[in-house]
């Protein structure tokens, strides 16, 4: 097996996949909204539901495209590049994989065509349907493809056999030990991604004094939701880091930079990790709060990664930054919501040009939660393809040679290069245009014509702020 073969196929498999998780990560949520707006319009006949679900439709519709597009990919370069895996596997993972497909894309394909070109042709409860099934594709995908990855990050309910794995039990495989926390975790991450880009947008328009009814409503709805699912978030984001310590013990440590075993351990809020010494250079600590965070008992255990042989040890660097990462902009998110918590006592949510300022740069923060999330699951879970039992370096084809690979790799460069900002284009003018229907004024619940920003009174002006 040609090493180099090796790198660039993790390198082409990485660069493939972090471009496709992003739309995932967007439309999943995207679906379920629209979903909601469309059952507002349909119980309450009120045209900014309507305005709404319209306006973020073809914004969905675009990043669908892009979706099944990069998506095509993977399965194609798995068969190419990573035969022996999928030789290995296939007898549990291509039936996962099929049930996604039948399941799930055609669903969501059926629906979609309803969803965007039916509202003239069909009743409203038929569109509201096409909705809701277009939204169910996108959770069942999920389900799908989670019970997959999660499969191989913690695999059950098989027998192997001449080096191929053969299920035994099928719910045991769907529902292995990690499964419920990585999908919560990733349709939570999912709905957070998309309530800040939502919120970011409403932002930009309150900014801008344009479509003020319509971003007020998409303010309020985001920041509801994420209030709930951010704290959420963290909960469930404790219970994987646990079950992850049950089951993946070795990543757990590399995430956390653990060498050796001890209890009463440090939580390491920084360091520069050095696994050739087996230590932690310039290492900030605040003692004994590792094992209460991670065991949840001030002298809980925490196994080190000298407690395996080097060659199965994980990477470190990469998961240990990776994950502060996450943690990181998860608080930054708590913190935003605070601050929306506290102007909206005081009636300045909508008028503070700093806030919303914030809120429109922290539109992308969910797709590098996500993108951090996904880097620490799966460098984490190095050197194996199925943890613990079958080695990356025993995954990849054979006949590969180096130049194959980067040849390839960089014609995936190119094309995601070239596709992704026309995508991302084409959903700015989107937005630029705004929700279509009866626009500037937008009216509010009251029916009073809503001002632009500029022209609303300044806060300790005396007057009642919106």
């Amino acid at each position: 097996m040609n090493s180099s073969a090796l790198v660039l196929s993790r390198l082409q498999f990485g660069w493939v996949i972090a471009w496709h998780i992003l739309l995932p990560a967007f439309t999943i949520g995207l679906a379920s909204y629209i979903a909601v707006l469309e059952a507002l319009r349909f119980l309450s006949h009120r045209e900014i539901y309507l305005r709404l679900s319209t306006f973020w439709t073809r914004i969905f519709a675009v990043s669908f495209g892009m979706g099944v597009v990069s998506g095509i990919v993977m399965p194609f370069q798995i068969g190419t590049n990573w035969s022996r895996f999928s030789d290995a596997t296939a007898n549990v993972l291509a039936p996962l994989l099929a049930y996604e497909g039948l399941m799930a894309f055609f669903l969501e394909a059926a629906f979609l065509g309803v969803l965007l070109f039916g509202r003239k042709l069909v009743p409203a409860w038929a569109h509201l349907l096409s909705a809701l099934m277009v939204a169910a594709g996108t959770l069942i995908s999920a389900f799908w493809i989670l019970a997959a990855n999660s499969w191989m990050q913690t695999p059950a309910g098989f027998k192997s056999v001449d080096g191929r794995f053969f299920p035994t039990d099928w719910p045991a495989i769907v529902f292995n030990p990690s499964f419920p926390y990585r999908l919560a975790h990733m349709v939570v991450a999912c709905y957070i991604t998309t309530a800040f880009v939502v919120l970011g947008v409403a932002a930009h328009y309150l900014r801008r004094g344009r479509f003020p009814g319509e971003a007020r409503l998409m303010m309020s709805m985001a920041l509801g939701l994420l209030t709930i699912l951010v704290p959420l978030q963290m909960l469930i984001g404790d219970l994987h880091g646990r079950n992850t310590l049950q089951y993946q013990p070795a990543k757990l440590a590399a995430i956390e930079a653990r060498w050796t075993t001890a209890s009463h351990v440090p939580l390491t809020l920084f360091a520069l990790p050095d696994r050739a010494s087996a230590t932690n250079r310039y290492a900030l600590e605040v003692p004994g709060l590792g094992s209460l965070i991670l065991t949840h008992q001030r002298n809980g255990t925490v196994r080190g990664l000298e407690d395996w042989p080097r060659s199965e040890w994980p990477p470190v660097a990469v998961p240990f930054f990776a994950f502060r990462l996450m943690v990181g902009i998860a608080m930054l998110m708590l913190t935003l919501l605070v601050a929306s918590w506290w102007l909206r006592a005081r009636r300045r949510l909508y008028t503070s040009r700093g806030f919303l300022r914030v809120c429109e740069l922290a539109a992308p923060l969910g797709f590098l939660a996500v993108l951090a999330g996904w880097i620490t699951t799966e460098v984490g879970r190095q050197p194996w393809t199925v943890y613990g039992l079958l080695r990356t370096a025993d995954s990849v084809s054979p006949s590969l040679s180096g130049l194959d690979v980067a040849l390839s790799l960089a014609g995936y460069a190119v094309v995601y290069l070239i596709l992704y900002p026309v995508g991302v284009r084409h959903v700015y003018r989107i937005i630029q245009r705004g929700p279509e229907g009866e626009l500037e004024p937008s009216l509010i619940e009251s029916g009073r014509p809503e001002a632009p920003i500029h022209a609303l009174p300044a806060p300790g002006s005396g007057e009642t702020q919106p």
